[in-house]
């Protein structure tokens, strides 16, 4: 299943802003920052990695409720996607 442009150019945004987080977080721990500092930039990262995949996800739903056929036969039936859904939840 092939992912729309947007999906891609939003995903890519995000994980790109993910990335310069964790180097972030690196950076304090090796400069001996708070820990509350440090917890406060790896949770942004996180949330930002959950909002990459929830976005892949909602777009791969899409897909498969608008056309059910293609997506079970390019692998991705509806009921895959819900698993892909609770992995990710």
């Amino acid at each position: 299943m092939e992912l729309p442009e947007e999906v891609v150019k939003d995903a890519r945004r995000r994980l790109h802003r993910a990335q310069g987080q964790l180097e972030a977080v690196d950076r304090m721990l090796s400069e001996g920052q708070e820990c509350k500092a440090v917890m406060m930039q790896l949770s942004a990262a996180t949330k930002a990695l959950e909002q990459v995949g929830f976005k892949i996800l909602a777009a791969g739903l899409t897909y498969c409720v608008e056309h059910p056929a293609e997506a079970a036969e390019e692998g991705y039936p509806l009921e895959e996607i819900q698993r892909m859904f609770m992995r990710l939840a």
